[in-house]
């Protein structure tokens, strides 16, 4: 579809941030049917507390790094005869999430439920209460402990932060079905990020209300007694020649295994020793220059904290700064040709239930691609957009869900033609639906490119001689969410 006319429009996306983030405050005081409804605190506290004993060995299990660091703790008759909660909860928050919401946040929550399961990020990592906390559950309700056994089986986990916390947390998590460990826990979220596109995909809202202090014991009862829903996660495999990404995200860590599909041959020469990186996302994975923003973006926050003070605040000055990277005009000095995808990229996907590779070409004016998993993108956009069933048989599509095991594939083309897909005047380029996607990239005239994994950006060193290649396949697992509407 073509662009309207781009006069006039130049602080498009900035009204729409600004517009749109207002409006999720607002509405986000109604706690989706909740608005008017009193919540007991001391019932709400009997439903989420665990028993002193078992809270205090899984705290004291997870800071000495071993499944048997509390059995102190259970004296000699553990805890068979202390009732147990309905719904026992642990909370981890991100205390840089939020602008200065987090901190304050943090002691609310203690206060309502308890300070041992209120897990504050920089302190307890996601893994750790995965190996040894909910291990030392295990081991008591192993050994016959009834009320450990029931506080397995039906504890229920809410992060407090961003896309990237609650993908960090949701990635760790399933470990727990790698190794057999289930029931594996699901997730709740308080949404303090940028963008919350995975709160808002899962009924929890764009930004937490301005009347946060009131709205916190509705949003824990909604944790407590939501529906659960089910979230595709796709594996991220990458293969590098040489070099080393500076400062990887949570959601990236280093692997000396990558298990890329071998059908697929390469057409050029492979180094003997290559570098590998692998990682889990849950709502998008995307290369080019929205990732290239994103990144200037997060180290500018980084570097100048004080700008951070909250959701609008942010998206405010990344709409400001989007401006400044060349997203919205390529210099002309500069061939407008580097800036495109196709001079460095080659993409294959395979189709749902198909086995063969499927080369899809690059379109030359697209200046970042998106794998989309969820309905929501840049802040509650859908830019794949709501298809009507004659375009969907026409291009071969099927209607997208967060659980179909199937990634959109759509192109971004310019700022000017991102703006307009923000605002749902155009889709996106529509490029594929796969389910699996692999890219082989190499840089020509580029020294580096940019990518991210849900709100999570990288820099990525590429070589003129040698492909980079990236791999995504889904997870064999779905994710536990729970519903907040």
């Amino acid at each position: 579809m073509d662009s309207p006319s781009a006069e006039g429009e130049s602080s498009t996306t900035a009204l729409v941030v600004t517009r749109s983030s207002m409006m999720d405050s607002i509405r986000s005081l109604g706690l989706s049917g909740l608005a008017g409804v009193k919540i007991d605190k001391e019932e709400l506290r009997r439903r989420l507390l665990m028993p002193q004993n078992l809270r205090l060995a899984m705290l004291d299990s997870i800071k000495k790094q071993d499944v048997e660091g509390g059995n102190h703790h259970f004296h000699l008759s553990g805890s068979d005869n202390v009732p147990y909660p309905e719904s026992p909860m642990v909370v981890f928050i991100n205390p840089r999430s939020g602008g200065r919401i987090g901190p304050v946040l943090k002691e609310r929550l203690q206060q309502l439920i308890s300070e041992e399961q209120v897990f504050d990020l920089q302190d307890v990592k996601p893994h750790d209460f995965v190996r040894y906390g909910l291990a030392c559950l295990e081991k008591w309700a192993n050994d016959g402990d009834f009320c450990a056994k029931e506080i397995r089986q039906n504890i229920r986990v809410l992060v407090a932060g961003g896309d990237g916390t609650v993908g960090w947390v949701l990635g760790c998590l399933g470990e727990l079905n790698q190794k057999g460990r289930e029931p594996v826990p699901p997730v709740a979220i308080v949404p303090l990020g940028t963008g919350n596109d995975l709160s808002r995909s899962f009924g929890w809202g764009g930004s937490f209300p301005f009347a946060w202090k009131s709205g916190i014991k509705k949003t824990l009862h909604r944790a407590a007694v939501g529906p659960i829903s089910y979230l595709d996660s796709w594996h991220f495999v990458m293969e590098m020649p040489g070099g080393e990404v500076v400062d990887p995200p949570h959601s990236l860590h280093a692997t000396e295994v990558c298990c890329l599909d071998k059908t697929l041959e390469i057409e050029e020469d492979v180094l003997d020793k290559v570098n590998g990186y692998e990682g889990v996302f849950y709502n998008y994975f995307s290369i080019g220059m929205d990732a290239q923003v994103a990144y200037g973006f997060h180290h500018l926050r980084n570097e100048k904290p004080y700008l951070a003070h909250g959701p609008f605040t942010n998206k405010i000055i990344y709409s400001g700064y989007s401006c400044s990277q060349g997203w919205f005009l390529t210099p002309c000095t500069s061939d407008p040709g580097l800036r495109g995808l196709k001079n460095i990229l080659r993409m294959y996907i395979k189709k749902d239930s198909c086995s063969e590779w499927e080369r899809v070409p690059v379109p030359k004016s697209v200046r970042a691609i998106i794998a989309l998993n969820l309905h929501n993108y840049g802040s509650g956009r859908n830019p794949w957009g709501d298809l009507k069933p004659e375009y969907l048989e026409k291009k071969g599509f099927v209607e997208a869900r967060a659980d179909d095991g199937i990634l959109e594939i759509l192109g971004l083309k310019q700022g000017w033609h991102a703006s307009f897909v923000m605002v749902e005047l155009i889709s996106a380029k529509h490029i594929a639906q796969a389910s699996s996607v692999r890219l082989e990239i190499r840089g020509g005239e580029r020294k580096d490119v940019f990518m991210q994994m849900d709100g999570e950006p990288w820099k990525l060193p590429v070589s003129k001689d040698y492909s980079t290649l990236v791999e995504i396949k889904k997870v064999p697992f779905q994710s536990l969410m729970v519903n907040g509407e």
